[in-house]
């Protein structure tokens, strides 16, 4: 690895970027009319980090959008009703970034946010890097924010959320984001949280006790300006459906990512790139 003054690892969640270009660029189709627009906008706005000086990058993919989440709850998010022109597109993205000469990471069993999290905690244990960024605003990743050291960036709005950010956005902080969305819930994973629990209540009562095992059942000794009774019933009734779906929002730090920090210098296009940027150029866009 060469010397630098700041070493940035830049993680960048292959999936959510897809989607992003998908519905915010235009369409495109290549030479045989298959549609290839959201991987050539996700491949240029790489190659633009790489161009602005990102020196370290890994990109997380959904290979399948189901994991072994759907074995935990029946209602978790599928691939079904995503569009056909965008589920094709997920591993040509693939293999345009592999081209590129970037570390891609295809998920099976876990999920693109595995990956992150599991790269993230790795990174930062690095003493040669002085950042480690999780290139998605996805609130499931707050939960890796440590400090100023582990940090999301928002590349649309171009904003960094830090320890105090996730603290500012959510009320809690980085260690009860799972605590949190488990009262909630995440719509685009699929589960519900738990009734009558909103962002106000699950943060009122998380930055009091933290996780949802150190609640306890009696709301008098909440002391909290919440509608205390009705979530108090709630949570005793349900607390291990709550279990479940922190279960669910926990990202998995063991995914085997790289051995090395220095697995994810870039060195420049392989090859194989040029076929690639031929076939991006030759598409007809469609506005």
């Amino acid at each position: 690895m060469k010397q630098v003054a700041f070493l940035i690892v830049h993680l960048i969640d292959g999936t959510y970027e897809l989607f992003r270009h998908y519905y915010g660029a235009p369409k495109a189709r290549d030479t045989n009319g298959i549609e290839i627009g959201a991987v050539r906008g996700v491949v240029a706005s790489v190659r633009g980090m790489l161009n602005f000086g990102a020196t370290h990058v890994g990109v997380a993919t959904d290979h399948v959008i189901e994991s072994f989440r759907n074995q935990m709850w029946p209602g978790y998010k599928t691939g079904e009703g995503i569009e056909p022109d965008l589920l094709s597109q997920f591993h040509p993205l693939e293999d345009a970034l592999t081209a590129l000469g970037v570390v891609v990471w295809p998920m099976i069993e876990y999920e693109a946010d595995d990956a992150l999290a599991a790269a993230a905690v790795k990174a930062a244990l690095d003493p040669r890097v002085t950042q480690v960024r999780i290139c998605t605003p996805d609130k499931d990743l707050s939960q890796c924010v440590q400090g100023t050291r582990i940090v999301q960036e928002d590349r649309l709005r171009r904003t960094i959320r830090d320890e105090a950010g996730v603290m500012a956005k959510f009320g809690v902080p980085p260690a009860s984001i799972p605590d949190y969305l488990a009262l909630v819930g995440d719509s685009s994973d699929g589960f519900p949280g738990l009734q009558g629990w909103g962002a106000k209540s699950a943060a009122a009562v998380l930055a009091k006790y933290g996780h949802l095992e150190a609640i306890p059942d009696d709301a008098k000794t909440w002391a909290l300006n919440v509608r205390a009774g009705a979530l108090a019933v709630t949570l005793k009734r349900d607390r291990e459906l709550a279990l479940l779906f922190r279960d669910l929002a926990t990202l998995r730090t063991d995914v085997p990512v790289f051995e090395s920090v220095d697995e994810l210098e870039w060195h420049g296009p392989t090859p194989a790139f040029a076929a690639v940027k031929a076939r991006f150029d030759a598409a007809t866009t469609q506005e």
